[in-house]
């Protein structure tokens, strides 16, 4: 994924919020913003991107979004549950009718066997319909895995508007 093609999936899921009149809230700590740095380049996104929470530490993920420390002693930063309440969080704390969520181990430090560097979980979180997650493995440097995390998330924002991607 190309910064290229990273400004033009941002584009497309802003033409698709502001068809559909949602707007988007997101909730990153391995991509560190980058998310809402794809989205906000594109021009007039105010129109349909709300806010965006980076809460790379655990108790910003408690204090910023209401995870529950039981989710992040039980499953640990790094797995779908904590995906799935970081997203539900943004919805809780933003104006946004659609959420997403990533967290993971961009690398090359701090893998484990149990989740190794390249390991992301994503939520997606819509009001009113249950929340999505997905974990990924990806290769690469962390500018790669980053990137490639951010695509994910977005590509799953067009899914829950129903665009397939």
């Amino acid at each position: 994924m190309t910064e290229t093609e990273l400004e033009s999936l941002a584009r497309a899921v802003g033409a698709r919020l502001k068809a559909v009149g949602l707007m988007l809230a997101t909730a990153e700590s391995c991509t560190g913003g980058g998310v809402a740095q794809a989205v906000t380049a594109v021009s007039g996104s105010s129109e349909w991107f709300d806010r965006g929470f980076v809460t790379y530490s655990n108790e910003a993920k408690q204090e910023m979004l209401g995870v529950r420390g039981e989710t992040l002693a039980r499953h640990g930063a790094v797995s779908e549950e904590t995906a799935r309440e970081m997203a539900l969080g943004a919805l809780a704390h933003s104006h946004a009718g659609v959420s997403l969520a990533v967290t993971g181990v961009a690398g090359p430090t701090g893998g484990t066997a149990a989740k190794p560097v390249g390991m992301v979980c994503f939520a997606w979180a819509r009001r009113g319909a249950a929340p999505e997650t997905e974990t990924r493995r990806f290769d690469g440097d962390r500018a790669r895995v980053r990137r490639e995390s951010a695509a994910v998330a977005l590509e799953g924002v067009l899914r829950q508007l129903g665009e397939p991607r």
